[in-house]
């Protein structure tokens, strides 16, 4: 899906506005004769554009999947597009996958607005030093806790994100800032974009960041910059596991081996390092992964301190046992706490979304 975000409020359905997925669910219900609800990848916020989101359904209708796309198109309005469509797996979900969403923040840096770029750019008329913010870009980058650069409106119980790239481009007047993440905080990126203005007015120091970061507070960072800059560019969808993910900074260093994953249902987490504030979070955050690309038996040791996972440890809705394998401590995927199916407690993702069960 392709879209301009202006006149909506954002993807997801509300009682306040029309959106994305609102549209989309209605001309497919139109087209396919039968009630149709969209999942989508991303649920930008209002205002926010996209060049390309992804969003499933199920439907009974035996149209060809190819041109399911070309159809719905003659039903909606000019502002929202399918650029492609095709069968995929029934239990394929685009929130559940680990997938890179890139983004692009436009900011018209200059002395007067130009009319036609007012929609997908944000106008700052303040002369913004590009490499003081590509400076402060860096301290961004990797694995960090990026509860600063999030809303408080936002839901997510886990504001651990990785960037993996951070690139600021200066075009003539038109300064873009590219991030791409393993997922986003609610509002994280509009955050990030207003920090780095303030750094470019030079009202932070570049390292000011790095503080920002360290402090973990919302009101430390700077403001919200508008949705209109705001554009979602793609999203990359891994198509094989990775062998080994890791995660480093000043407060812990990981790796988590998955080479026997797909073969043997088992993982290995080595935890070199870890502040003890963040222990459990890490614990927890990491097997979740590890369970959630195929593990059935995760195995932990921690370098750093003996006796921090004792047998029986429950770290959110799992539960550890001591299961010998090497020097590794291990656990099988055990689960508890949930008072039923109609009452599963809400997890999240590396991405923020909700998981479900």
């Amino acid at each position: 899906m392709a879209y301009d975000g202006t006149n909506y409020c954002g993807w997801q359905y509300q009682n306040n506005g029309l959106t994305i997925e609102e549209v989309l669910n209605q001309a497919l219900s139109e087209l396919l004769g039968e009630k149709i609800a969209v999942i989508g990848a991303s649920r930008t916020d209002a205002g926010v554009h996209a060049l390309q989101n992804v969003a499933v359904f199920d439907t009974d209708n035996r149209m060809a999947a190819d041109k399911i796309c070309l159809a719905l198109n003659q039903r909606l309005p000019d502002d929202i597009r399918a650029l492609s469509s095709e069968e995929t797996a029934p239990d394929w979900h685009p929130r559940k996958q680990n997938c890179t969403k890139t983004y692009e923040y436009r900011i018209l840096n200059r002395k007067i607005n130009l009319p036609t770029l007012r929609l997908y750019s944000y106008f700052c008329y303040f002369a913004l030093d590009v490499e003081k913010m590509r400076q402060a870009a860096s301290y961004l980058v990797g694995e960090h806790d990026f509860r600063s650069f999030c809303s408080r409106r936002g839901q997510a119980e886990e504001t651990v994100r990785t960037i993996y790239s951070l690139d600021i481009e200066k075009d003539g007047d038109m300064i873009t800032i590219r991030i791409s993440g393993s997922g986003f905080l609610y509002n994280m990126v509009r955050i990030i974009a207003g920090t780095l203005m303030k750094v470019g007015m030079g009202i932070y120091p570049p390292e000011h960041v790095k503080e920002i970061l360290e402090a973990r507070d919302r009101k430390a960072a700077g403001p919200t910059a508008p949705a209109k800059g705001l554009t979602l560019i793609r999203l990359e969808y891994e198509k094989e596991l990775r062998e080994r993910i890791s995660g480093e900074n000043e407060d812990w260093s990981y790796e988590l081996d998955q080479r026997k994953t797909e073969s043997d249902g088992k993982a290995y987490l080595r935890i070199h390092r870890c502040a003890e504030r963040d222990f459990d979070r890490l614990l927890l955050r990491v097997t979740h992964q590890a369970v959630r690309n195929g593990a059935r038996e995760v195995y932990v040791y921690d370098e750093e301190k003996a006796g921090r996972i004792p047998d029986g440890k429950t770290c959110g809705y799992y539960v550890f046992h001591s299961i010998e394998e090497g020097e590794y401590r291990g656990w099988h995927v055990t689960q508890t706490n949930w008072p039923g199916r109609e009452e599963e407690p809400r997890e999240t993702s590396a991405n923020g979304e909700g998981l479900g069960k």
